[in-house]
């Protein structure tokens, strides 16, 4: 059949489905018909949306002293995970103790990691950092430290560089898994130059606990510290207590994040990620960080204290929940909302004593780029910033954002600050409802100035 011939062939049976479709009978089902619904599932391989309910799952205890398996620092708790992993599932319990963490427990799918409270602690030890002694090519697997005094075998490493070729930042994650003197092997391939001539470093810096494409993943009633006082930053895009990374079903319930330097917890590329009753405090950077493209994260009853930025919506994460939470004493922003970040629902939530704004928008790049098509609800703002500052600011070019029955309260000298403040480039800004005391003005409406 020549081309012609197919083509013809081709848009003749299309049209011929289409008449088809047009003149089927009322009896026909339709299209949106739904499959039969499940029931009593078997256990059938490959298939882990539908299953049996089992009564018992395979359980590992760990403890400092007694338990299945005993120890003091991540290597024990890696052991039970990876047990537990290859039995396609199942339960890490850790009972109450105290373990000091030289690198991240790297999580699996189909996990429960659950503590015994606020009794079980899981502490960073303090960073060690030098810089490289040699140059290293992308395609190595080795590493030569100018002074390897604070590095051991099976450390977690991040190296950091000025990146030879555009001048940006190189950062790699590592573990050191063999050591001749001062060169040290790592457990995966550079992928990246790190010469000399751009001043790379390697420091002992990592999550405490750490997934990668992971699913159905459940972080429980654990305690975990940065000790940020001996250690050295490390920003949310690569760590954080508890960074996730490419995962999906995520779980983090009555967890408390404190004291790292850099993010409480931060998931990127993440999805259907819960957060709820977990305490976030005292961190330099942000306190919960869904970042990356991240689809409807749940984040609730949580209280984020005294960090650089309360909750922070990064790019791209959409069709969000973010309710009931407590945020206090930021350093900037409480809430941040940004870049592509749309169609979220941010509700109930209580922000005070935000260093700068309450609930901010930021600008980004201009239109496309901003956080779009939100609702913000019942959240109640108080004592924002400076003498300049509003409780809610929305900036450059946000649209389509809903204000609804918020209420916004200033319990010092008004100054200048005003409840709520519109940029001049935003637009289809709908106020409904909210309460404001204690300004100098309710709103401040920059577009009307134009």
């Amino acid at each position: 059949m020549s081309d012609f011939d197919r083509r013809r062939f081709l848009g003749t049976a299309a049209a011929s489905a289409a008449l088809g479709a047009a003149g089927a009978s009322a009896a026909d089902p339709p299209a949106t018909t739904p499959r039969p619904a499940v029931t009593n599932p078997r256990a059938t391989s490959g298939d882990g949306r539908h299953g049996p309910r089992w009564d018992e799952l395979f359980t590992l205890t760990v403890g400092n002293d007694t338990g299945d398996l005993c120890g003091r620092d991540q290597r024990v708790i890696q052991a039970a995970v990876d047990t537990v992993a290859r039995t396609g599932g199942g339960t890490v319990r850790l009972l109450p103790g105290t373990w000091r963490l030289r690198n991240s427990v790297h999580l699996c799918s189909n996990l429960r990691l659950v503590g015994s409270g606020p009794d079980t602690v899981l502490v960073k030890e303090p960073s060690a950092t030098t810089r490289l002694a040699a140059d290293s090519d992308w395609y190595d697997q080795e590493v030569t430290l100018a002074d390897a005094a604070g590095f051991r075998v099976g450390d977690g490493v991040c190296l950091r560089a000025k990146n030879p070729h555009h001048g940006g930042a190189t950062v790699i994650k590592r573990t050191l898994v063999a050591r001749a003197g001062n060169r040290f092997k790592l457990d995966k391939g550079l992928r990246e130059n790190l010469w000399v001539g751009g001043t790379p470093t390697a420091a002992t810096l990592f999550p405490l606990l750490s997934g990668e494409f992971a699913t159905n993943v459940s972080i429980e009633g654990l305690t975990l510290d940065g000790d940020k006082a001996n250690n050295e930053e490390l920003d949310g895009n690569y760590a954080g207590c508890i960074f996730m990374q490419d995962c999906a079903d995520v779980t983090i319930r009555r967890v408390v994040a404190r004291d790292y330097r850099g993010d409480g917890i931060s998931w990127q590329i993440c999805h259907d990620v819960t957060v709820e009753d977990c305490e976030s405090r005292n961190h330099t950077g942000l306190g919960l960080h869904p970042g990356s493209g991240s689809q409807r994260p749940t984040i609730r009853n949580t209280v984020i204290t005294g960090c650089h930025i309360g909750l922070f919506f990064c790019w791209g994460v959409k069709f969000g929940l973010a309710e009931g939470n407590r945020v206090e004493d930021t350093r900037t922003a409480g809430i941040s909302v940004g870049h592509r970040d749309t169609d979220n629902l941010i509700r109930g939530n209580t922000v005070t004593r935000s260093g700068q704004a309450g609930i901010l928008f930021r600008p980004e790049r201009g239109p496309g780029f901003t956080g779009d098509r939100n609702t913000v609800e019942a959240n109640t703002v108080t004592d924002t910033g400076g003498d300049d500052a509003a409780a809610i600011d929305v900036q450059g070019t946000t649209a389509n954002l809903t204000f609804r029955r918020n209420v916004l309260r200033e319990t010092r000298a008004p100054a200048r600050r005003v409840g709520v403040r519109l940029g001049r480039d935003t637009q289809s800004i709908a106020l409904d409802g909210n309460q404001t005391t204690g300004f100098s003005a309710a709103v401040d409406d920059r577009r009307a100035k134009t």
